[in-house]
């Protein structure tokens, strides 16, 4: 059980980062043709859902160990946050 709320926690914040770097209008968001209009970005948002479901289907179905593979994926997502808003690529 706590495995699934940490990965639900940790899904929150991916998708609050995720938001982030979408509206920030950054250039490597641009450059991205298919993240460029609404449908893609829909698209990038259901992906990122599909994760944060898989990973708890999972971990309700006795992968409770998978929460930091998530954990390093949050991780990840981040780093890359952190380095696009804050404007260092």
């Amino acid at each position: 059980m706590l495995a699934i709320a940490v990965i639900f926690v940790l899904g929150v914040g991916n998708f609050a980062l995720h938001k982030a770097v979408m509206e920030s209008n950054h250039p490597m968001t641009r450059q991205i043709a298919w993240l460029s209009n609404p449908t893609g970005r829909k698209i990038a948002f259901a992906l990122e859902f599909g994760v944060l479901l898989a990973a708890l289907l999972l971990a309700a179905n006795g992968w409770p160990n998978l929460v930091w593979g998530y954990l390093v994926y949050s991780g990840l997502n981040g780093v890359s946050g952190w380095l696009i808003l804050g404007g260092r690529v």
